[in-house]
């Protein structure tokens, strides 16, 4: 760093230890601030940091003389009696360092028991902060409690403004379908056209529609639900929406992004009903060739909704509905996945894990959903849709001004350098290669490496690995490509119920095939609302793991001395990271407990070895392991080694 940039700006990360860390292009390793000189800044925090110390060879040091922007303005836990104070606030979030006092009239008549919302009152630097109660959830430990909590730690919202609700009725008594909005449309009505989607969905987003054009050739329709003709601009439904950014999956719920009156029936593409769409129709052959392109608005009336299970019957050969159009989906689906391959798209096939709940919400059953060949055929004409209409757009804006050529991308840069070495040197501790050292590290090498580690005893500790090593794929105006897919060309058109994104690419597509520019205010909202919903969907993405982590621990409090079989996931000097094989549970065998040697930590073999028998844990190694402990308040697990 300059000696005369003698201050930074950014988002500051804070350990559990109350330690900050702000990041800056010309240092290597961050910036870090004391617990002392964080001057109230929190994790998340936009923050102006001052150089405080900045030695060759020393890790630079600063202090926060600034908080520009506070991540949340409200926090989730529980209250902790204090007879000499009130209450004092636990946070669900390990990283708020403060004790954070509640006085009993700013309780809100909550107890010890109950999960709270609570927001700071006053802080300042140097004392403790004091707060007050603004919601209380309900009972902490509740199933209904930690399933909303899980989305409002996060300051997402659940329910719908009123304006909100209003204004989703009005659009459900007129549904928006005159005779004059239906000529200006292609109309797929009279071609077979069906979804496939989950057995518990409600929100049919995505249809498809087969028609034979010759022996060899077919006319593949992706129609989407046309969200945006009856979600228009600065509406309170848009905005709504667009703070919302994204629907979100909870193991045994879904908060959506829009109101249920749209998602799950005015926008549904509910089978046996006319429904608006936007479409991506192919004239394609057997090869996967594309002969013909068109995009525009149309309706359809499906004749069939399938869930994924049904539709594999009928691709099995176990039922005669549609055969040949599904076939058909799937024949030319496996070679556009096939190309996808051959260019070096990556193949995770990542596990999802599943829960059945009793009438408490109570899990009785865990499990890994199983992955069909239906899922991925659908995955196919999603991918070739997506790819196509912002390789069309990125064509159609050559040559424009930089204001006309606007569109919201789904990006996906290549791995940073040194997450790759991490991830070179990890591989080769566990006996793989990626690639050629010195040599540039390329999609293809890594799909290469998932490929032959498939149904290896490794699989998932790799998959894991390679996973963390990659870059988060986010929105924005500027395309830059999408690694992981290995397209140049890459957006998100194909869920305008559940992402905002998608709303935004229809709106801004549409202009496009119109030849009407947006505005320039237009452009800049839009350029905003690309930054907000990735942030949006982190955090979607953090709820929903936190209500898998819930139920994963939840369904093991009743296994306490259960014996189990897990893979090691993780390796320190403390002890190894276990995850349990169906429920995918993870926890933690502390060394203390191996008991039968004295373990050394093998750093770059990711190991622990015993020091008079040289017996080794290695990651992906499959051991027996006990439960000893489940605890739902820490989402912590402990096991034991069978060492019998």
């Amino acid at each position: 760093m300059p000696k005369k940039d003698l201050q930074a700006h950014g988002v500051i990360d804070v350990t559990r230890r109350g330690v900050g860390y702000l990041p800056h292009e010309d240092l290597e390793l961050d910036i870090e601030i004391p617990h002392e000189e964080l001057n109230t800044a929190l994790n998340g925090d936009e923050v102006r940091v001052a150089i405080t110390s900045h030695g060759r060879g020393k890790r630079t040091r600063g202090t926060v003389i600034e908080i520009i922007k506070r991540a949340r303005e409200a926090y989730v836990g529980t209250l902790k009696h204090s007879a000499a104070r009130g209450f004092e606030f636990i946070s669900s979030d390990p990283r708020f360092y403060p004790t954070l006092r509640i006085p009993p009239e700013e309780a809100a008549q909550a107890t010890e028991k109950d999960k709270v919302i609570v927001r700071i009152t006053r802080w300042v630097p140097g004392t403790d902060p004091v707060g007050a109660v603004i919601e209380v959830i309900g009972t902490a430990g509740a199933h209904e409690t930690e399933m909303r909590a899980a989305v409002l730690a996060r300051g997402m919202s659940i329910e719908f403004p009123k304006e909100v609700e209003y204004e989703a009725e009005a659009l459900n008594r007129t549904r928006g379908m005159s005779a004059e909005e239906i000529a200006r449309r292609r109309d797929f009505r009279a071609v077979t056209t069906f979804t496939i989607d989950p057995d518990d969905a409600k929100d049919f987003d995505d249809a498809l529609s087969v028609r034979k054009i010759s022996e060899d050739t077919y006319e593949i329709g992706v129609h989407i639900a046309d969200v945006t003709h009856y979600v228009r601009p600065n509406t309170a439904l848009d905005r709504e929406a667009r703070t919302r950014g994204t629907s979100i999956y909870l193991v045994d719920r879904t908060i959506p992004m829009l109101p249920e009156v749209l998602s799950n029936d005015l926008c549904s593409l509910r089978p046996n009903e006319d429904r608006l769409t936007f479409s991506a129709v192919f004239t394609v052959d057997m090869n996967g060739r594309i002969l013909e392109r068109w995009f525009g608005k149309s309706i359809i009336h499906s004749n069939r909704r399938f869930t994924y299970r049904e539709a594999q019957q009928v691709l099995d050969g176990n039922s005669p509905e549609y055969k040949e159009e599904l076939e058909t989906l799937a024949t030319i689906g496996k070679k556009l996945r096939r190309k996808r391959e051959q260019e070096g798209a990556l193949s995770f096939d990542t596990d999802e894990v599943k829960f059945e709940l009793d009438e408490h919400g109570k899990p009785v059953r865990a499990y890994v959903k199983e992955r069909l060949e239906t899922m991925r055929v659908i995955e196919d004409w999603m991918l070739l849709a997506n790819q196509e209409v912002a390789q069309w757009v990125s064509n159609h804006v050559k040559g424009k001004k930089p204001a006309e050529q606007v569109f919201i991308y789904r990006i996906h840069d290549s791995p940073d350098h040194d997450r790759l070495e991490e991830l070179r040197i990890f591989l080769k501790a566990v006996g793989y290669d990626l690639g050629k050292e010195g040599r540039q590290i390329e999609s293809r090498d890594i799909d290469t490496l998932l490929r032959t580690v498939r149904g290896t005893q490794e699989e998932a500790v790799i998959q894991m690995a390679t996973l963390r090593s990659m870059a988060k794929a986010v929105y924005s105006h500027k395309n830059i490509g999408h690694f992981s897919l290995s397209f140049k060309h890459y957006t998100h058109f194909t869920s305008p119920i559940r992402r905002y994104p998608d709303m935004m690419v229809h709106r801004i597509l549409a202009s496009h095939l119109h030849n009407e520019p947006l505005s320039t205010e237009e452009l800049a909202a839009y350029q905003r609302a690309a930054l907000a919903a990735s942030e949006r969907e982190v955090a979607a993405v953090e709820a929903e793991r936190e209500s898998i982590k819930y139920k994963q621990v939840e369904f093991m409090t009743s296994k306490i001395g259960t014996l189990f079989e897990g893979t090691i996931t993780g390796v320190t000097e403390h002890g190894l990271y276990i995850a349990e094989k169906e429920t995918r549970a993870e926890g933690f065998v502390h060394v203390s407990l191996l008991q039968d040697d004295y373990y050394d930590f093998k750093a770059r073999s990711y190991s622990l070895v015993g020091s008079r028998t040289k017996k080794a844990y290695r990651m992906g190694d499959r051991v027996q392991i006990k439960l000893l402990r489940a605890d739902l308040e820490s989402r912590q697990i402990e096991w034991g080694l069978d060492l019998e």
